[in-house]
Parts: C-alpha cells; sequence; structure tokens
C-alpha cells in the first residue's frame, strides 16, 4: 500500500530543512511520540545505537554553543530543542534484550572495528529515522554537522560511552526563514541499474 500523496509532500516534497523557528515549545510527550515511531526503523540486527539528548532548555544549548561553527549560532540559540543524535559505542551490551539469537553481544564484543562501523552507521540511520518521525507529528528539523564534535563530547559525554554524531534542531519552523530549495540530483546522477 502506498501513502498518500499528503503524507509525502509532509514527509518529503514539501518538507524543508527549518533555519529558523517560531517561538513554541515543543513538549516532552511529543519528544516522546517521536521517539516511539522511530524507534521501529530498521538498524542491521536491530542493533539501535542512535541515542537522542534533549537540550530543552536556554542553558543547556549555551553548553554546545562553543562548539557549533558561527552559522549554527543564532538558530540554535532559538530553538525550542537541540537534539544531540548520538552513538552508543558500548550498544551491543543490548543485545540480548534485543537480537533474537545468542552470541551477538559477544561477537561485537570481540571485534571492535565491526562494532564500530556498525554503530556509527545505524546511529546514522536511527538519526534519519528520526527526523521523519519528526515530520510525521508536524515537527520541522534542521539538521546540523557544523559543530566540533570533539567539544560535544568533552562537554556531554565525558565518559566516552556516547560519540555524538550530529545535531537536529527542532521545533516548528518559521517559514520566513527558509532558504530556496537546492537542486537534487536525477536519478541517472545518483543510481546505477546493473
Amino acid at each position: 500500500m502506498k501513502i498518500s500523496q499528503a503524507c509525502l509532500d509532509q514527509l518529503f516534497f514539501n518538507a524543508r530543512t527549518a533555519n529558523g523557528f517560531l517561538d513554541k515549545p515543543v513538549p516532552l510527550s511529543l519528544l516522546q511520540e517521536v521517539y516511539d515511531i522511530a524507534k521501529f526503523g530498521a538498524t542491521s540486527m536491530n542493533t539501535q545505537p542512535a541515542r537522542y539528548v534533549f537540550l530543552n532548555s536556554a542553558e543547556s544549548r549555551a553548553r554546545l554553543l562553543p562548539a557549533l561553527s558561527p552559522g549554527n549560532l543564532e538558530k540554535t540559540k532559538l530553538a525550542p530543542v537541540t537534539v544531540i543524535v548520538a552513538t552508543d559505542t558500548r550498544f551491543f551490551e543490548h543485545m540480548p534484550q534485543v537480537w533474537h539469537n545468542p552470541g551477538a553481544k559477544e561477537m561485537f564484543e570481540g571485534n571492535a572495528v565491526l562494532a564500530q562501523g556498525t554503530a556509527t552507521r545505524n546511529s546514522t540511520l536511527g538519526g534519519a529515522y528520526f527526523m521523519i518521525a519528526a515530520r510525521s507529528v508536524g515537527l520541522d528539523c534542521g539538521p546540523m554537522s557544523g559543530v566540533d564534535m570533539a567539544k560535544v563530547n568533552a562537554e556531554f559525554f565525558p565518559d566516552g560511552r556516547l560519540q555524538g554524531n550530529f545535531l537536529i534542531n527542532l521545533g516548528y519552523g518559521d517559514n520566513s526563514k527558509l532558504f530556496n530549495r537546492n537542486p537534487r540530483l536525477s536519478f541517472d546522477q545518483a543510481c546505477s541499474v546493473l
């Protein structure tokens, strides 16, 4: 079954990267709803390594500001929520709970290269699912990678278990601050059929 054109418009065709937000709070219950949708996105072996740290206050976002590139400062100060999408480097400790075959925890625990690649790739997927889920409940997203993640990690994750992946400003977008939509690559430019 194909979803409706209205749904496609909300998730993709009319959705835009928010560069400014209305002064309207995002309730914790809505953040939980977004997570409860996003958690069902597919990850390899159901690893679910993404973790989400919600910076809901001006004080918590102020801790983030020294790590941001200049172009991301003002919009982050004004965003109702900034989400640090992080990677749990020890995601495999949860494998007995989330994976149906025994031995997955030990497999990742004994292979640092496999664990790191799996964690990074699948936490990035988790962040993407989170953005689609946020759009599905009427929120706008401003993903950012213009950030010094070493500073983010030192400030928010000093024990090293979590590692920042990217940031998402979240709220109700101010359409007056949107950029013109940039072109997308065509099927022929981006795809190969073998």
